[in-house]
């Protein structure tokens, strides 16, 4: 039984080995500056709009960091205590300008290939809702969530814990979907999803694609979702059809998605080859390098945050195990001296979902440091401190993540 979390390399595949773990950094000038031409611009703290992008105005404005045009994070005050995360209230987190959004105007006419099965062939999202249909409840979160609290200042957004939310998918498991076509081809180790974000002209489509592999262990848990939350999947999260992959990092689940191929290989596109991988700070992305795909055990206090009341009190959060259940989860209120534990609040939507937790403690006058810590039924629990890597992904140490509340 493990009893801390460690980034280590599978003996099979460079992936993230727990056998659970792990988003495009843009690596060149050219793709960089395309990029930045279709509107991805980093904002300040006074450059924050008061308003939201047209593609996002349906989000609730008070609950979000606007960190870029298009990267919007839920405020920790905002998860709240719920299983479910709000659609509004979610996270955004966007590669690329997606595509019109007259995409979403007619979905079941959405069209998506699928390509090493022994029966290849293009399925309408109509077509789709007759093979097969569940609903998974699961945690979306992107890879560089608690990138804000590595010290050496990893680039890009400086998420604190809000780049997550737990959400309710509804679609046919690609299981059925592969079945139907025939079964897989031989050889195949991966599942690969490509995105149908419009790209720009002049700049090589592998540098700057939304397409990701994942090994076809994750088979029997994807699907090919067309609704969120018990409502049509928005554009602003990759409507009409987007690849799920439960207990999967975010850049996994692909948006828009146009083609799914069972291959043999990884895609050689630069967000699979050398984006999104873990190593050490100062070093470029390669692909003997871990990947980010099955997300580990975490958690973080959502309430109270900064200030509480002499006297009893109730300490919330949520926790989640990625691809595994979890089985306990401990709070202190000393910064780690002293563990409590926490209770369970709500029901248990699955291995793939989040638990919120509660507990009670009596306050007395001054400072307290709320630290949680999760462990899942494999025995995996969060380490204290954070596991440096050059991107600042897949942070979980539970020290950084606590709050310090004062009471008068």
């Amino acid at each position: 039984m493990k009893t801390e979390t460690t980034l280590e390399r599978g003996p099979n595949d460079p992936g993230l080995a727990n056998p659970s773990r792990r988003s495009i950094l843009i690596g060149s000038a050219g793709a960089m500056a395309a990029v930045s031409l279709l509107g991805f611009s980093r904002l300040s703290a006074a450059e924050e709009p008061k308003s939201l992008p047209d593609y996002a105005v349906w989000k609730e404005r008070s609950a979000l960091i606007i960190h870029s045009t298009n990267t919007m994070e839920t405020q920790r005050g905002a998860i709240g205590n719920g299983v479910i995360t709000a659609s509004d209230r979610l996270f955004v987190r966007n590669n690329l300008p997606a595509p019109p959004a007259s995409v979403t105007d007619n979905p079941d006419a959405w069209e998506v290939r699928v390509e090493g099965v022994k029966n290849p062939r293009t399925l309408t999202v109509g077509e789709l809702k007759s093979m097969g249909v569940t609903t998974v409840a699961s945690v979306l979160q992107c890879s560089g969530n608690g990138r804000a609290f590595f010290p050496h200042g990893a680039s890009g957004t400086q998420w604190s814990v809000g780049a997550a939310g737990c959400v309710m998918w509804t679609g046919v498991p690609l299981r059925d979907v592969v079945d139907a076509l025939g079964g897989a081809v031989d050889g195949v180790r991966y599942i690969t999803g490509t995105g149908g974000e419009s790209l720009p002209d002049g700049v090589d489509p592998k540098s700057i694609m939304v397409e990701r592999s994942i090994p076809t262990r994750a088979l029997d848990s994807a699907l090919l979702a067309w609704a969120m939350n018990d409502e049509p999947l928005p554009h602003t999260h990759g409507g009409p059809l987007r690849l799920v992959v439960p207990g999967y990092y975010g850049v996994n689940n692909v948006k828009y998605v146009k083609q799914i191929a069972l291959t043999e290989n990884q895609t050689d596109a630069k967000i699979q080859a050398s984006g999104y991988r873990v190593r050490d700070v100062g070093m470029k992305g390669s692909p003997d390098q871990p990947s980010m795909w099955e997300m580990n055990v975490k958690s973080w206090v959502t309430s109270p945050l900064e200030s509480g009341r002499k006297g009893r009190n109730m300490i919330y959060g949520v926790a989640f195990g990625g691809t595994v259940a979890l089985d306990k989860v401990e709070v202190s209120t000393d910064g780690g001296k002293n563990w409590k534990p926490a209770r369970f609040l709500g029901p248990d939507l699955g291995p793939f979902a989040w638990r919120p937790f509660v507990m009670a403690v009596d306050f007395g006058p001054g400072e307290h440091r709320i630290v949680s810590k999760a462990t899942d039924v494999e025995g995996n629990s969060q380490p204290e401190g954070r596991i440096d890597n050059e991107r600042g992904y897949g942070h979980n140490g539970w020290s950084d993540h606590g709050v310090t509340v004062t009471v008068g």
